[in-house]
């Protein structure tokens, strides 16, 4: 009654979760395969994350960052080791949409402060960036744009998995180019090797910027720390957030130093970003992501296993960021798996998308798969 009806819920309210399940407010459990839309990576109420928030919210919250923070300092330090370089700086958000828009205020910072006036992006079709102003320009699909016209100048799509598209939007004005290697909201939508090292190479011989969307990829969701690391490339700005804080807002902007120092006192701030509650929970969450990463391949390949035994579509994905291409619309099986007491959702369309909870264990997928196979017979 008093909310903005901005949102299409589905007719469920739950108010408890443990493990990789919910409950809803009339006891019934369901299985999250879906994990908040990859935002719960340790599941729900995990014990060492649990303590963490207790213990951090018992002795201090936020005090802003006029002050040095040293939840901050340590959390950046463990980024920047998984980055391909040491030499990289990190900037604290809230959220996905404000990192990207970060990366996407940094890259024309950057220009700017060597005196270029290079400040345009190549974003990809079916991409998606977050939806505050400059992500929404960045994300290339009308369908989130509708109303909120015109967009912010500076954007130009290209198609992805097609290098030659990049290149025939080349300016003397363009910055960079920025994408995600699997495109979530998109379809999950695989970039091709190939594809990344030439997006690399032509950003290296052109002196652009290579800014990586890892909202969805980052933190262990593909099986390795960073999405991009299957790939064999070096950004030079990835941003993060999402399964970073395990359901606590958190954004993040990882930065090689070069580009980093651009953004010097006052040109840029969060009066949230990376206060004590949000670092210390990540904190929590990149510790225990670190031992999951060999399981959470084993645990993607089986579930690859299990959706292909289904036979409804083309599964596609790394480690436990998974779609099944259908080829028609999934919104009915979505709603029918959720009365069968299982979470998966439907993307762009067509796609069934699955996002568990990085714990997730085999008689987990076993039991997914038994219920998807239950509701595809019936319907």
């Amino acid at each position: 009654m008093y909310l903005i009806e901005n949102y299409a819920r589905l007719p469920v309210r739950f108010v408890r979760g443990e493990g990789v399940y919910l409950y809803d407010d009339e006891g019934k459990r369901y299985l999250d395969f879906l994990s908040g839309i990859a935002v719960c990576s340790l599941g729900h109420a995990h014990p060492k994350l649990t303590e963490a928030i207790c213990k951090q919210a018992r002795e201090l919250i936020h005090v802003s960052n006029l002050f040095e923070n040293p939840w901050q300092e340590e959390l950046a330090r463990e980024l920047v080791g998984e980055f391909w370089t040491r030499k990289a700086r990190v900037f604290f958000c809230n959220s996905g949409a404000e990192a990207n828009e970060t990366a996407i205020k940094l890259a024309r910072r950057h220009f700017r402060s060597r005196g270029e006036d290079r400040y345009r992006l190549i974003t990809f079709r079916k991409g998606f960036h977050g939806r505050t102003y400059g992500s929404l320009s960045a994300t290339a699909q009308e369908k989130f744009h509708e109303g909120f016209e015109p967009m912010l100048e500076g954007f130009d799509y290209a198609e992805f998995n097609d290098i030659s598209s990049v290149k025939k939007l080349l300016r003397e004005d363009t910055a960079g180019v920025m994408l995600e290697v699997i495109q979530g909201e998109g379809g999950v939508n695989e970039a091709e090797e190939g594809f990344l090292k030439e997006v690399q190479s032509l950003c290296r011989e052109e002196g652009l910027l290579l800014i990586v969307d890892e909202v969805q990829t980052g933190i262990g969701r593909t099986g390795r720390f960073y999405g991009y690391q299957h790939y064999g490339i070096e950004p030079d700005i990835i941003t993060l957030a999402k399964g970073l804080g395990g359901g606590v807002p958190i954004g993040v902007v990882v930065a090689r130093e070069e580009v980093a120092n651009s953004l010097t006192p006052g040109t840029h701030g969060s009066t949230f970003g990376g206060n004590a509650l949000a670092c210390r929970s990540a904190l929590v969450v990149v510790e225990e992501v670190r031992k999951l990463l060999v399981r959470i391949e084993e645990m993607g390949y089986f579930l690859r296993k299990k959706l292909e035994e289904l036979n409804i579509g083309k599964v596609k994905g790394k480690g436990l960021m998974l779609g099944v291409e259908t080829g028609r619309d999934c919104r009915g099986l979505v709603l029918e798996a959720l009365k069968e007491g299982l979470v998966i959702n439907c993307t762009a369309g067509s796609v069934l998308r699955f996002l568990p909870p990085l714990i997730v264990e085999r008689e987990h997928i076993e039991e997914a798969t038994d219920i998807l196979k239950r509701v595809v017979r019936k319907l």
